[in-house]
């Protein structure tokens, strides 16, 4: 059983592992039908002392700041351990955003180091405000020989000195996540050893692994999810982390057959995806060969009622199975709201979900269906450790979750107004509405301020995507929402966003107005995109201090037909 209560930093705990599990095989890189590398956890350890050399001899001294900003893959695991192991403070950049957003992080951040692929440097060199990284030393990964790197280094350059490692401890930042903040405002949150240990102490009693097993890192390594399941879990166990350097559906099957994964993480378009897929392949089988499957699925829906039986599962519905490798025991799913039809499906043909919730800000999970008995219309209880409250409840017991405990966050970097309005009397306050039923589980029906969370598990705040529309033209006001939010449908998947803008012609938005807003629209990351637009004639509500009250905007618009009232900005 995994005990962290002596453990001072998660550095130590992983170094520990990586002691013990030496000959075990730590780390598996696949590049479609290919395999890059394949370390065991003695030369991952080998891999993080070279590459923490590396950092020492740059000056990099405990508590100073190093940004990883790379796909998924050996390197960035190598490169946050090393990082670790100097006492560095991690701050993973999602390279999913623009360059000109991860830029805008990097200034707010300053690390001291990043580190990045040629790809994305080459990327970042051609921003406007390159100048942002003028003081960080840059290491790129994969740089063709002879490339112009400007002021980067490689990675992988020889190193001059040997590796000290510096040990932290439980108080100290380990991690500064940013939840949000792109071209709005920042927010960083600074998550502690002691928050990722406890975080890491509760899951490891709840889903603990062995040395044979493989999680699938799929999600982004930068994810709260995958950050502590596809990385800090399975290497404290002595499990087997697998990255696939492309994400295409045909390669991720493949691989799952090929190394027999048995833990994978994913957010709620992957899992429905996935779940499109299989019925696609159920519909292309003989009438006969259809029907008893359906009645194998029956067979074990009724036998797992009460608690996964894998092994059982694997032999009822064995096609189906190793079509997924024929090891696949667990598929934890969280990071937005997970439609319970979904979560049903994979679980009647034996393939248990563990649904979470929680937050950047609460260190990953705060609740999770514990699968005995499996439900789908919760996200489970509070782990152990943690306090739920739902406060502010109306007839209904409908209210704002609250949560409490040692994997909340110290604060958010650099923001102690946001901090202040987060944190208050050690409660974190989460803004997602819910409730708490007789049996203890928390359902969670909605938000309750601004942020928009999407089936991919990003969260988006309305200030974020609105500076992208600055000063567009023919527009006097405009303002950004999730069109669920104005017009509550009851779900919380499909999400999608609307722009609401008042043209200085009046009633109509011409047509250069929208032609701006498709060219716009265009150049942000694609879970941030608008899928339509709503004209207003009359002006915007606003405070005193002329900040639009979106709630009474939304509750005008509200009124309206949301058929007739969005337009589509598809070209």
């Amino acid at each position: 059983m995994l005990e962290l209560s002596r453990i001072g930093s998660i550095g130590e705990a992983i170094r520990d592992s990586v002691v013990t599990h030496k000959d075990a095989v730590a780390l598996i890189e696949a590049d479609r039908h290919r395999e890059n590398v394949r370390y065991t956890y003695r030369e991952l350890r080998e891999q993080a002392e070279r590459f923490g050399a590396l950092l020492q001899a740059g000056g990099v001294a405990p508590g100073d700041r190093v940004a990883i900003l790379m796909q998924n893959q050996a390197k960035w695991i190598i490169s946050g351990l090393g990082g670790l192991w100097v006492g560095a403070t991690l701050m993973p950049l999602d390279y999913k955003l623009t360059s000109r957003e991860q830029l805008a992080l990097a200034a707010h951040g300053r690390p001291k180091v990043l580190v990045t692929e040629f790809s994305r440097w080459q990327d970042l060199r051609r921003e406007p405000d390159i100048g942002t990284l003028a003081g960080t030393r840059v290491l790129v990964t994969e740089a063709p020989e002879g490339a112009d790197l400007g002021q980067a280094e490689r990675w992988e350059q020889p190193v001059a000195g040997a590796f000290t490692y510096v040990a932290r401890n439980r108080d100290d930042v380990a991690c500064i996540v940013y939840s949000s903040g792109t071209s709005g405002t920042p927010k960083g949150c600074m998550l502690t050893h002691d928050n990722y240990l406890e975080q890491a102490q509760i899951l490891g009693k709840l889903f603990p692994m062995a040395e044979d097993d493989r999680f699938f890192s799929v999600l982004p390594t930068n994810h709260a999810i995958d950050f502590m399941s596809g990385f800090v879990g399975p290497l404290l166990f002595g499990a087997a982390v697998v990255h696939q350097r492309t994400l295409r559906p045909q390669y991720l099957r493949t691989t799952m057959k090929k190394y027999g994964i048995t833990h994978i993480a994913l957010v709620p378009t992957i899992l429905k995806n996935l779940e499109e897929k299989v019925r696609e392949r159920l519909d292309e089988l003989p009438v006969w060969q259809r029907r008893a499957i359906d009645a194998l699925t029956k067979v074990n829906e009724w036998l797992t009622a009460r608690t996964p039986r894998p092994t059982l599962s694997r032999t009822l519905l064995k096609p189906l199975h190793d079509e997924f490798g024929g090891k696949l025991r667990l598929i934890f799913a969280g990071g937005a709201f997970i439609d319970p039809n979904t979560a049903r499906f994979f679980y009647d043909l034996g393939f248990p979900v563990a649904i979470g919730y929680g937050l950047t800000e609460a260190c990953t999970v705060a609740t999770v269906n514990d699968l005995e008995p499996f439900r789908a219309d919760t996200v489970g209880k509070p782990v152990p450790g943690v306090d739920v409250e739902v406060r502010g409840a109306n007839e209904f017991g409908v209210g704002e979750v609250w949560i409490r405990g040692r994997t909340i966050m110290r604060g958010y970097l650099d923001a102690p107004e946001l901090t202040a309005e987060a944190l208050q009397d050690g409660w974190l306050r989460t803004g997602d509405l819910g409730l708490i039923d007789a049996a203890g589980h928390l359902k969670l029906v909605g938000r309750a301020k601004n942020m928009i969370v999407t089936e991919g598990g990003k969260n988006i705040y309305p200030e974020d995507i609105e500076s992208n529309f600055e000063d567009l033209p023919g527009c006097e006001e405009y303002c950004v929402f999730a069109a669920d939010y104005i017009w509550p449908t009851g779900k919380l998947t499909g999400e999608q966003l609307v722009i609401v803008v008042r043209p200085e012609a009046g009633e109509v938005a011409d047509e250069e107005l929208v032609n701006e807003l498709r060219k716009r629209n265009r150049r942000l990351a694609d879970f941030k995109r608008l899928s339509g637009y709503i004209v207003r004639s009359a002006d915007f509500p606003v405070t005193a201090s002329m900040k639009i009250k979106r709630n009474v905007l939304a509750e005008e618009l509200r009124r309206l037909d949301r058929t007739s009232t969005i337009h589509p900005l598809s070209e």
